[in-house]
């Protein structure tokens, strides 16, 4: 073999070499990043899970003593249901926003604005319009454990968004994009809040 043979293959391994140092330094931070989404997004399905467990606990108590059936009622156990049996991220993503919706709307969490349309229009709280509920210890419990499950949601919500954005950030970035799709790197979910669940919910119990 000729020393211009030589050199032409000494380029060769050395371009192959700095792709493939540069495929395995991309890979190893994605599957970094990804695992810290991982880690983070199991800290949203135990709140997730817990929150759903309280929700119907609650639900479980309002109806015993309201004595009737409120229809956001069904909603909510539908919500509920979807979230437990929910297999991806996108799809748990996508109940957690509808039974978060549903939760400000019964009035089940304190101070979520929703409430049953009492005398004049004017909507009243849970306890308002069943006051037999403050003197419940048993639902006031659970709605102050929910309301600091809501809380420590809000939270892991926070750090799973923090950590989805980053990975994909980082795996829709050039060069590294070339490579994420072929080695199975796909993009994370976010939770987004929509305009209309930031608004004070009106919602008539009395239909």
């Amino acid at each position: 073999m000729g020393k211009i043979a030589l050199i032409i293959v000494g380029i060769i391994v050395v371009v192959a070499l700095a792709i493939g140092g540069w495929a395995v330094g991309n890979y190893n931070t994605l599957v970094s990043k990804r695992n810290e989404v991982d880690k983070q997004w199991s800290q949203v399905e135990n709140n997730l899970k817990r929150r759903a467990d309280l929700i119907g606990n609650l639900v479980g108590t309002v109806k015993g003593i309201a004595g009737q059936e409120i229809e956001v009622f069904g909603r909510i156990a539908d919500a509920r249901a979807r979230l437990l049996s929910a297999g991806t991220p996108e799809e748990k993503i996508a109940a957690d926003e509808q039974l978060s919706k549903l939760t400000r709307e019964s009035g089940l969490l304190p101070g979520s604005g929703g409430g049953i349309l009492g005398p004049g229009g004017r909507f009243l709280s849970l306890t308002e319009a069943y006051p037999q509920l403050r003197s419940s210890e048993n639902f006031m419990k659970l709605q102050d454990e929910l309301a600091g499950t809501e809380n420590r949601l809000a939270i892991s919500r926070k750090d799973y968004n923090e950590a989805a954005t980053d990975y994909n950030t980082t795996r829709q970035k050039f060069p590294t994009v070339l490579i994420a799709g072929m080695l199975g790197f796909g993009d994370k979910p976010l939770f987004k809040a929509e305009e209309a669940e930031r608004q004070t919910p009106k919602v008539d119990f009395s239909k």
